[in-house]
């Protein structure tokens, strides 16, 4: 298995350069803001182990609403963010964006502060690159290469099998048996490639298995510290009591600000959406003041990442199955946080989803954003104020100037279904039942 890395790297805009870096990075589109695979400055097409890319202006226009509060507005940078999605290791991924598209990232990047055109480009990229406080992946182990296989399979079966199966009117081992010398054939002559999954790095095997113990572990060193030495429990209780007395404390008087988006900015945000089945969605604003909202913060991203890691990498967060994936990074001291995903369907659906399915797990991490509709006990309300949490969402959302998928129209069902198809293909035997619904899959 191929585990999957998010990268991101983020500069300054240089003064002065703004107008010139989003002409530059419009000729990269074939539609607006949907790359052209095989455009001149980085050709993503040509990057067998790459998901998803984007390049994004962060400019937060909602920073402004602190003024409105009496709270001072932070003065930060105009940044350029390149960042996106791939297999295997990061850095691995971005030394191939340089040996592959260098001159075409240095001219991009010649646009932000500090940037050195003669330097070397790998460690100018690692030194600007932050990490994930907490990353999503859909399915982890699932392999650009295997998506195109699988959808190759999917395709060379679906055009030998008669549109309507009935179960009375076919022989389905037959059929199967059929269908898998068809593939045979196709594969001796070079047109269906279907490779084995590489193994698993054990230095990747390793770390995960440690990140996924340490935190039980941790809470079984301080139950058994609490069963040894029982005049602990005084100290838990009143930290626990008094950080409960904090949270309600806070949520009864945070400012609530959720006003109607600017049309213009909402119509520019969906001249940029359903180009294709899948959208990009990226946000960004300021964590509420205070050491224990952010403490609150860093505390659930941790979770949040420990739980996708985990839990969540099996074709679903929460109970929604339409994010393929999704970061949650810190901005500037960690006063404001960036979240940024690939989802499948419109942007209304998306929130929707949201809404209906996780409208808790919404409430977790963005009530700690400053405006955010107002909560209750950290889990109740918020986002369940369907209007306010969609004025809110839609004002933080950024444009997208970029954006690159290695899949186009493939949905997350789709994977799904192909997956089902090449696990049903690999299979030695099946029973008649097995077999007839393996050949509905298709």
């Amino acid at each position: 298995m191929t585990p999957q890395s998010h990268f991101m790297v983020i500069a300054a805009v240089a003064d002065g350069r703004e107008a010139s870096l989003r002409n530059l990075l419009d000729t990269m589109n074939l539609k607006p803001g949907m790359a052209d695979p095989a455009n001149a400055l980085v050709p993503f097409g040509v990057f067998e182990r790459l998901h998803f890319a984007r390049f994004a202006l962060l400019t937060d226009t909602t920073l402004g609403d602190l003024e409105a509060f009496g709270l001072p507005r932070p003065r930060v940078p105009l940044y350029l963010s390149f960042f996106g999605e791939c297999d295997g290791p990061a850095d691995q991924q971005l030394a191939e964006f340089v040996e592959v598209a260098g001159n075409g990232l240095r001219r991009i990047f010649a646009h932000c502060e500090s940037f050195d055109a003669g330097g070397l480009l790998f460690a100018w990229l690692k030194s600007h690159s932050l990490p994930v406080a907490a990353g999503y992946v859909n399915r982890i182990g699932r392999t650009v290469r295997q998506v195109r296989e699988d959808s190759a399979l999917q395709r060379a079966l679906a055009s030998q099998v008669p549109r309507d199966i009935c179960a009375e009117a076919i022989d389905p081992q037959a059929l199967r048996h059929r269908l898998l010398a068809f593939v045979q054939a196709e594969q001796l002559e070079g047109r269906l490639l279907l490779t084995s999954p590489e193994r698993t790095p054990s230095g990747w095997l390793l770390r995960n298995s440690l990140h996924a113990i340490a935190l039980p572990l941790a809470a079984l060193v301080v139950v058994g510290l609490l069963f040894r030495w029982p005049l602990l429990w005084l100290p838990l209780i009143v930290a626990l009591a008094f950080g409960v007395w904090q949270l309600r404390r806070h949520e009864k008087s945070d400012p609530e600000f959720c006003p109607r988006p600017d049309r213009a900015a909402v119509l520019e945000m969906q001249r940029l959406e359903d180009h294709d089945l899948t959208n990009s969605f990226t946000a960004l604003g300021p964590v509420k003041p205070g050491l224990f909202r952010r403490w609150l913060t860093q505390a659930i991203l941790y979770a949040i990442d420990y739980a996708c890691r985990h839990l969540f990498g099996r074709g679903h967060l929460a109970r929604v199955q339409t994010i393929h994936f999704a970061r949650w990074v810190f901005l500037d001291g960690k006063t404001r946080v960036l979240f940024a995903s690939n989802y499948d369907g419109s942007h209304e659906s998306y929130m929707d989803d949201f809404i209906n399915k996780a409208a808790w797990g919404l409430n977790l991490i963005f009530s700690n954003g400053f405006g955010w509709p107002r909560t209750a006990w950290l889990l109740k309300g918020g986002a369940r104020h369907e209007l306010r949490f969609k004025y809110y969402q839609r004002r933080h959302q950024l444009p997208t100037q970029v954006w690159y998928k290695a899949y186009p129209g493939l949905t997350l069902t789709d994977l799904e279904r192909n997956r089902r198809i090449r696990e049903g293909f690999d299979m030695h035997t099946m029973s008649d039942a097995q077999a007839l619904a393996w050949l509905r899959l298709l």
